[in-house]
């Protein structure tokens, strides 16, 4: 991705303070786990803790403090290879799928690695401003962020997978309510301008800045609520294949889906697991973990749509945001004149814009300063693990 200049937003804080700020968020977040709870990937598209902690260091080990601080040495010979991602330019990596059998290094391991890594950017900082590192800094800040979400998603699907549903928190709040009055926001025709302005942070993604024609349209000023999603799983929802994508309709069968992940129904109650256990559903709060297809089925029936990311974009300054990712109707695609950064950073974003939908605003899992009205987020139609939800236009 594009490298945009950061220095003087970073000069204007402590960038030692912020890097400790961040990276504490991720201790935070691992605290409540026992040490068999870093390990397990039940499935291949989540990650164990254990190594979104590793991943987050290597990446500020490898794209900063090998090529930056002077002298540096690498933790461990190994590390590049087990905590690379998917930066092919950096060289071999672990299968994705297989992340969930480093039982080595382990976890104490692992935070003497965060340890070492911390100590070098400080080092690095302590005597170095140079507009290379710090934007550098930013960049690895952000994408720490990224998986401290993924972080609290992928320990839920895995508690949430324990047949006896443990609590990781009692005090998680992750589940907020509705409580305005519902109604819908009409915005006129016209050309309007999307994308990233200004000079503060975005991934490459956002930039392009260009004009868009949109019809009149009317946006839902309020997330759909478990609620109403009752109501469409008990007008038979799940059973009507002509609410359904073709696509979505075989995801449904083949995987015997009647409800929101999470959602289990026990002596005629549906229950859902939550970071703080399993709670019964409250009609009141926000509808959360459902896929692209079951957001489209959900707007079929409620004869209504999803709003394309543009409309999102139009319509968020008027609009309360950040409780959940929002589904649009729009595929991840390149803004107008995007290109690729070369090297190993051009691979964090563009070799993504493919088979994949595009969310928009944030979550309640979502790190502090993390979030803008232009980010897009993007996923898969069938996943649901993350903190997603749906708003209504038509």
């Amino acid at each position: 991705m594009e490298i945009k200049n950061y220095e003087q937003e970073l000069l204007s804080v402590d960038p030692i303070e912020y890097f400790y700020k961040v990276r504490n968020r991720s201790i935070e977040i691992c605290k409540p786990l026992q040490v068999e709870d870093y390990i397990p990937q039940p499935v291949p598209f989540i990650s164990p803790a254990k190594w979104h902690l590793a991943h987050t260091s290597w990446f500020f080990e490898t794209f900063i403090l090998k090529p930056y601080l002077q002298g540096y040495c690498a933790f461990h010979e190994d590390f590049g290879f087990l905590f690379n991602s998917y930066y092919n330019n950096v060289g071999k990596r672990l299968f994705r799928a297989n992340r969930g059998n480093i039982t080595r290094p382990g976890v104490v391991e692992v935070y003497d690695y965060r340890a070492h890594v911390d100590q070098g950017i400080r080092q690095l900082l302590l005597h170095s401003t140079a507009p290379a590192v710090l934007n550098l800094l930013e960049l690895g800040l952000q994408h720490e962020q990224q998986h401290q979400e993924l972080m609290l998603t992928d320990i839920k699907y895995t508690l949430g997978h324990n047949p006896t549903f443990p609590v990781y928190d009692p005090a998680a709040q992750f589940h907020p309510r509705e409580d305005g009055k519902p109604g819908y926001l009409s915005l006129e025709e016209g050309l309007y301008e999307i994308g990233h302005q200004g000079n503060g942070f975005c991934f490459d993604n956002e930039l392009g800045k260009h004009k868009v024609y949109l019809p009149s349209f009317q946006i839902a000023n309020q997330l759909v609520t478990n609620g109403e999603y009752l109501s469409f799983m008990e007008a038979g929802g799940y059973s009507d294949f002509n609410l359904w994508l073709d696509e979505g309709w075989s995801w449904l069968n083949e995987n015997k889906v009647e409800a929101p992940l999470y959602w289990h129904k026990m002596e005629g109650k549906w229950f859902h697991y939550t970071l703080a256990g399993l709670k019964e559903v409250d009609p009141n709060t926000v509808l959360t973990h459902i896929n692209y297809y079951e957001a489209s089925a959900f707007a079929q029936w409620a004869g209504k749509r999803l709003p394309t990311e543009f409309e999102w974009e139009v319509a968020s300054k008027h609009l309360e945001w950040g409780k959940r990712w929002e589904w649009t109707n729009s595929a991840y695609l390149a803004y107008p004149g995007f290109e690729k950064a070369p090297g190993a950073v051009g691979e964090y974003n563009g070799k993504f814009m493919v088979n994949q939908m595009v969310l928009r605003g944030a979550s309640s899992a979502t790190s502090e300063g993390h979030s803008r009205a232009t980010y897009r987020n993007f996923f898969h139609a069938h996943h649901r693990w993350q903190f997603t939800g749906l708003r209504l236009a038509q």
